[in-house]
């Protein structure tokens, strides 16, 4: 048996309700690591925050591949670990691992199968870049602009990043950036403290071409406003949306629905998971863009779930568990 700690769903939000630290605690418990044979013992290293857990806090997630915690259970998302005792030889003790259903806790059994293996050296031994701007995140915006952006190189096209400082956000404006400077942004709006439609035709007057939207609401209700005939929205998350009691994705408004319409601009929703073929290279070109923000400690987890939803991070929001 071994001491460990972990997260557990403690209370859920409720519908129309920011989270809290309070929705989760941290409980010791004891656990068996007799291990069964293709089964690995693995000690957690990073943990992921993710908006998207915010819907799998409700009873009901919304959307019909994302199943809810349960109350009084181990919560679980991405995560990256050291195996330190095998029983299964494609995984020897010492291999980095990660999977999208890591338990938030300090050690766990883990059938290998559900195990992939990570090369350190392919983010010089930051290993936490592996769940941001190296994983899924960055997949998502790197692929999700390739496939649903329609950009063209040189063509002078205009692009909206919404949530542009966290973990999608970020590496989805330097993707597009990269096709015509090599560089980053052109501009940035605080959203909390300026008027977002005079600073998008402050900083966009030939309109938007292309808008990557991470937020939903009323902000991407303005951006659509100035999109211009024949534009493209890239669907990718709707984190403003997640405390209500919505699907996904949440409905429009019926203004913004005929803007769509009136001005031929498609909206598509982008699930990195059906472009398996082209994670690899992707990875390979993410291992260059890396921003992300580290909080210490599996008590932490609470607090940075609910720094992440209100935009308190930089980059990929992760918690590093141990050494």
């Amino acid at each position: 048996m071994m001491h460990i700690r972990r997260v557990i769903l403690n209370s859920r939000p409720g519908n129309d309700v920011p989270p809290v630290p309070e929705n989760f605690r941290v409980e010791e418990a004891m656990k068996s690591i007799d291990l069964k044979e293709g089964q690995v013992l693995v000690r957690t290293l990073y943990l992921s925050v993710d908006p998207y857990m915010r819907c799998r806090m409700n009873e009901d997630t919304g959307a019909e591949y994302l199943l809810p915690w349960k109350l009084n259970e181990c919560v679980d998302g991405g995560g990256i670990g050291v195996v330190e005792a095998s029983k299964n030889q494609a995984i020897p003790v010492g291999t980095i691992v990660t999977t999208f259903t890591w338990h938030w806790q300090t050690h766990d059994v883990v059938d290998g199968s559900l195990l992939q293996k990570l090369d350190p050296d392919i983010v010089d031994g930051h290993l936490s870049h592996f769940l941001g701007a190296v994983g899924m995140t960055g997949l998502t915006a790197l692929l999700g602009v390739r496939e649903k952006g329609h950009v063209t190189p040189s063509a002078h096209q205009t692009m909206v990043v919404s949530g542009a400082a966290g973990a999608c956000g970020s590496v989805a404006g330097q993707k597009c950036q990269c096709l015509v400077k090599e560089l980053g942004f052109t501009a940035g709006i605080n959203y909390r403290s300026t008027d977002v439609t005079s600073a998008l035709k402050e900083h966009c007057p030939r309109g938007v071409d292309v808008y990557f939207d991470n937020v939903g609401g009323p902000i991407s209700d303005t951006v659509i406003s100035q999109m211009n005939p024949g534009g493209h929205v890239i669907l990718c998350g709707q984190i403003s949306q997640y405390n209500k009691d919505v699907p996904y994705p949440p409905p429009l408004s019926e203004e913004t629905q005929e803007v769509l319409r009136r001005n031929n601009i498609t909206r598509e929703r982008f699930v990195v998971l059906n472009y398996t073929e082209k994670h690899e290279e992707g990875l390979l070109q993410l291992s260059h863009w890396v921003l992300e923000t580290v909080v210490h400690g599996l008590e932490r987890m609470g607090e940075a779930f609910c720094s992440m939803m209100t935009g308190g991070n930089t980059g990929k929001q992760v918690v590093k568990v141990s050494d």
